[in-house]
């Protein structure tokens, strides 16, 4: 074995690691969050709320201030990196995130704000730089993470930041009884892990990488799923609001091998559905009943938006080691070594499946099962291609060569 390769496998483990760990540290912080001493003391209604924050912290930034905008609230989520930021105000509540409270745009970003709007810093950390700078500390309670990749903090934001929302607003809301539900939902998808993560693998698996696709609401689930793609497998990742995806991503789907990741429960589902079968792409949808989707899952919990926005991409992060790896000409699976290590749960080796031929093909359906199961697990639902179905004149027309200039997506 080669020490590329090692060191790529003895981070796979880690991560693995850290994935498994996810049920225990969220039970952690169904006790530890309501016990925050801080998040009483936060004032109700500031007349502006700052979110700053990074990759994985500035996704669920942007998530969080749209629902406090839903409330009423002046609230805005600006890059840490941006040169120009709302200015600092007596008045202004700032909630600094980076889950190891090192990230220098953050910081930098804090001293724009620093003495002079109240600053809270949102950390795995309390000992961090970042703590160390901010009038106040809201642990994030996820544990280390021994392979550097923003897992279980990105989960533990989410729910954190929930908490925050509920008392900036008033809502009443049971925080140890959501994190519960969480934990639920994320030890139903590794319960379901054999019978899904092949299917969904060989379906992602294209040459062209993965196109995630997610509601506004939820749009941190898209765009931290392009990230473990791009992170983990070193793939290329994008990652879109379902409605938005007509308008900036469609256009690849005519020319790429392209593996769609749709998380359902956007009202435009139904039109990005519509282009991708169209044009021959593979789509794994979660979370919900998609026609013409080659994969389905569900799990437990997946029509709560609270509980899916905090569990989804839990199919993404353990789906990233078994995408393909090439280099140098060779191709490394590793869905097997992910299925047969990662706990008792897991399955014998398989070989994966082909991905589905692309355009056009035969669908027929099966249930999956998994091992020593009598019968079909409800809800979860895999697709297979096998064989291919003569064009129309239509669908002709539909794949036919660009003309010199093409005024559709």
């Amino acid at each position: 074995m080669t020490a590329d390769r090692w060191a790529t496998e003895s981070r796979a483990r880690a991560f693995q690691a850290d994935l498994d760990a996810k049920p225990e540290a969220l039970a952690r912080l169904a006790v530890e969050l309501p016990r925050d001493s801080v998040i009483p003391t936060l004032p109700l209604a500031p007349r502006r709320i700052v979110l700053l924050g990074m990759g994985s912290s500035g996704y669920v930034a942007g998530i969080a201030a749209g629902r406090l905008r839903a409330a009423g609230l002046d609230a805005v989520s600006e890059l840490a990196s941006a040169a120009v930021g709302t200015p600092a105000a007596r008045d202004t509540l700032v909630l600094a995130i980076s889950a190891t409270g090192g990230s220098i745009e953050t910081l930098a970003a804090v001293e724009r704000h620093r003495g002079r709007s109240r600053v809270v810093a949102v950390t795995n950390t309390p000992a961090s730089p970042l703590a160390q700078v901010c009038d106040a500390v809201i642990e994030l309670h996820a544990g280390p993470e021994v392979s550097g990749v923003a897992c279980r903090t990105f989960q533990h934001t989410l729910l954190t930041l929930r908490a925050i929302e509920a008392q900036l607003t008033g809502l009443r809301l049971d925080v140890a009884e959501l994190c519960s539900r969480v934990a639920a939902a994320t030890a139903d998808l590794f319960a379901l892990r054999p019978a899904w993560l092949p299917e969904v693998a060989a379906a992602l698996d294209g040459r062209d990488g993965v196109h995630a696709l997610a509601p506004a609401e939820r749009l941190s689930s898209a765009l931290q799923s392009a990230l473990m793609v791009r992170e983990g497998p070193r793939r290329p990742g994008t990652g879109s609001e379902t409605g938005e995806w007509a308008h900036v991503d469609v256009y690849l789907a005519r020319t790429l091998d392209y593996r769609a990741l749709l998380y359902a429960g956007s009202r435009w589902d139904a039109q990005a559905m519509e282009w991708l079968t169209l044009r021959g792409s593979t789509v794994v949808a979660v979370g919900g009943d998609v026609p013409g989707a080659a994969v389905a899952l569900r799990y437990a919990g997946d029509d709560d938006p609270d509980v899916a926005v905090a569990t989804e991409t839990l199919m993404a992060e353990l789906g990233r080691g078994t995408l393909v790896g090439r280099s140098r000409g060779t191709v490394a699976r590793w869905t097997a070594d992910v299925l047969r290590t990662s706990n008792s749960l897991c399955g014998p080796r398989r070989h994966l499946p082909s991905p589905p031929p692309r355009r056009h093909a035969a669908m027929s359906e099966r249930p999956c099962h998994l091992p020593g199961d009598h019968g079909a697990r409800p809800g979860l639902r895999a697709v297979t291609a096998h064989g291919r179905m003569p064009l129309t004149a239509s669908q002709r027309g539909a794949v036919a060569p660009l003309p010199a200039v093409d005024p559709s997506p």
